[in-house]
């Protein structure tokens, strides 16, 4: 064990000027030319998360002929993607959206931004990105912020008999500046702004403890601002923390009995009354309620429609005035994002109830449901299950693709076409095509499915049978799907969501659409180890093309050996598409939608991929696995004697499966073993 000295460790790797910078203070007038020289520390809570989200960087692409912009500050850069969000970005893009709209002052900054969605859809992981982002943020040169105390030396009674007094809600120090002068004041400090460039302001008064401090110094000093300023008012630096509780605040509803709006807005310091005499004196007060402490970012509201009716009140004013009451108090300006969640059974009562209108007015819904694409819930498991974290178990291929696939189904609505399965449709909205169904077709899919994604299975169930799965089996070695498929179905009937049969029995039937699925795909493993040429298959692709393409046409081929032009070669044309059982009436239904599709691709500019068309890949992988598997009888692996040259080629195949598609030795066994065993029952079924 290598012996570490602690103290050159720490002077190597913890930056002295890093900490100085952080905790800079200075004048109220090297304050103002701060923000002469960078206006951006004077910004608004909207308009810095709005900076935060893109100073990560974005980049956009296409889907279903839609641009989308993914952000990347939801891939979690600061826990290496802890919590990142997958899946969701047209609902990233309404959230962004309404920071850009608060941003530029239009008014969504007064209200109160509530995430909806079933359970387990990310909700929270959006709060706490907000909540790391922000205190990350303030750290850095772009997201630096400032606030304000008031110095004593003398220890005045001013400051109760203190040195130092700290703005209870670390406002801007721009609040310092009088009333009467402000409309000047900002006029000097935003000369020489271009248009369309954001403008300083100076919103609301100072709390209450900071304006009486203010006013008993001015009377001090006889009205003369800049001596008090001078002497009693230190700027400094404002480094936002949650456990700190400066800057950001969460709140959550417990026993109403043992929770009222004091959480919210701050109470009575009843041992400072007997020091300064009265309960009505703001320095006897204590401003740390959550709304009072989140002051210049963000406050969370979880599960924010379980709380009692008297704390939603206090949103109203909080969000739409942007101010909040203090018992005993005036109202008291705050700058900050009203960030709620709730699940969908708290805001259908939200709908129904006819005297919380005034709070729906103030409300801002964005849906935050379910993964529908499979690809994307896939990376949610690929984050806590694999090799890094559980070095000492193999994850079988499409374990986790699987869990995955099936989580989704339970998410799906029924197509309304009754040519397409929910299997079919998963797969389109994961990027595969299928003969007759364009971008804008599933599109159009998306659009008739206004409930898809709000209810079904929740990742956390997946996370849970995974890691029971994990714990059964940990002696194997290898983690594979039917090992996680016996726990997702039993834990079915012990599942607190699943309150009736029918969705019992939907879901069970959606675990059998899973495990035929897997079944497909081990067989399709198994069949491309035995046919795993790459370039034969580009190739069989490109003649069967140059077949189909000259058939259409009526033309001829050219033969690649005897370079003479030649008739389309039917034979081999339904050999390949006799794999995927495409009828003799309908094969040229078939081979028009091929040209068809290719040249819609040419169209946009884009080249065929035969891995993208799924049906014509798989005619042409079941074509080449037929020309090859006379090279190896699969059906003896299962039995028990099998002869020194058979042994050399299952070993060969294994060795691919291992090498090509991230098989261990045990599951690529496995696999071996399963798929002879179906092709073992195949041909006794032939018999």
């Amino acid at each position: 064990m290598a012996k570490i000295d602690v103290s050159e460790f720490i002077e190597s790797n913890y930056k002295r000027n890093d900490f100085s910078h952080l905790h800079w203070t200075g004048s109220f007038q090297d304050y103002v030319n701060i923000v002469s020289e960078h206006p951006k520390v004077a910004r608004n809570a909207f308009q810095r998360i709005h900076d935060m989200i893109f100073t990560f960087g974005i980049e956009k692409y296409s889907e279903y002929k839609k641009e989308i912009t993914r952000y990347h500050f939801f891939s979690d850069p600061f826990e290496k993607g802890k919590d990142a969000i997958f899946g969701i970005d047209v609902h990233l893009m309404k959230l962004v959206n309404f920071f850009k709209s608060a941003a530029a002052g239009y008014g969504t900054e007064k209200r109160v931004l509530l995430l909806h969605g079933p359970v387990g859809s990310a909700k929270s992981s959006i709060a706490r990105l907000m909540k790391k982002g922000l205190e990350h943020y303030s750290k850095t040169d772009d997201g630096a912020l400032y606030t304000f105390e008031w110095v004593d030396e003398e220890e005045s009674e001013i400051l109760g008999g203190a040195k130092l007094f700290s703005s209870p809600m670390h406002e801007d120090p721009l609040k310092l500046v009088p009333t009467e002068v402000r409309a000047e004041f900002l006029t000097e400090l935003n000369k020489g702004r271009a248009d369309g460039e954001r403008k300083i302001d100076i919103k609301g008064e100072l709390n209450p403890a900071c304006r009486y401090i203010f006013e008993q110094y001015m009377l001090k000093y006889d009205g003369d601002w800049n001596v008090m300023i001078k002497n009693h008012v230190r700027i400094k630096r404002l480094i936002l923390s949650e456990k700190d509780r400066i800057g950001i605040g969460t709140f959550q509803p417990k026993d109403e009995k043992n929770q009222d709006s004091t959480e919210l807005t701050g109470d009575i310091n009843y041992r400072k009354i007997a020091k300064y005499g009265s309960d009505s004196d703001p320095r006897a007060f204590n401003f740390d309620g959550e709304f009072n402490i989140a002051n210049r970012g963000i406050v969370e509201f979880i599960e924010m429609l379980k709380l009692d009716v008297a704390f939603l009140y206090d949103l109203l004013g909080a969000s739409q005035e942007q101010s909040i009451k203090p018992k005993k108090f005036a109202q008291t300006h705050i700058d900050e994002v009203i960030l709620g969640h709730t699940n969908e059974p708290e805001f259908r009562k939200l709908q129904n109830n006819e005297f919380m209108e005034a709070l729906r007015d103030r409300t801002v819904k964005i849906d935050v449901p379910y993964i529908t694409r499979l690809d994307q819930e896939v990376k949610i498991y690929q984050k806590d299950f694999n090799a890094d974290k559980i070095p000492h178990v193999h994850i079988a291929p499409h374990t986790l693709e699987m869990g995955s696939l099936w989580a989704i189904l339970t998410r799906m609505e029924e197509p309304k076409k009754s040519d397409l399965t929910k299997l079919q449709k998963l797969k389109l909205y994961n990027g595969k095509t299928l003969p007759g169904y364009s971008e804008d077709n599933v599109k159009e899919l998306r659009k008739e499915a206004v409930r898809e994604g709000l209810e079904g299975i929740s990742p956390r169930y997946i996370q849970d049978k995974i890691s029971n799965a994990l714990v059964k089996n940990a002696h194997h070695g290898c983690l594979n799907p039917f090992m996680v498929f016996n726990e997702l179905e039993s834990g079915l009937k012990h599942h607190a969501l699943i309150n009736n049969t029918e969705m019992y029995d939907k879901y069970k039937e959606m675990l059998v659409v899973s495990r035929q699925e897997y079944e497909d795909i081990v067989k399709n493993d198994v069949q491309k180890a035995i046919s795993v040429d790459e370039n034969a298959i580009q190739t069989l692709c490109a003649n069967y093309i140059d077949n189909v393409k000259a058939y259409i046409q009526k033309e001829k081929v050219r033969n690649k050996y005897s370079n003479r032009l030649e008739e389309s070669d039917e034979r081999f044309m339904r050999s390949i598409e006799e794999k995927i059982d495409i009828p003799e009436s309908r094969k040229d239904d078939f081979r028009r939608e091929i040209m068809n599709y290719i040249g819609a691709l040419a169209i946009e500019g884009k080249q065929f991929d035969y891995r993208k068309n799924e049906r014509l890949h798989r005619a042409l992988e079941l074509k080449l696995f037929e020309d090859q598997k006379d090279t190896i009888k699969l059906t003896t692996i299962i039995s028990n004697v099998v002869d020194k040259a058979t042994q050399e080629k299952i070993e060969v195949v294994k060795t691919r499966l291992i090498k090509n598609f991230a098989y261990c030795e045990i599951c690529a066994t496995d696999a071996l073993n399963y798929v002879a065993s179906i092709f073992a029952k195949g041909d006794s079924a032939k018999s």
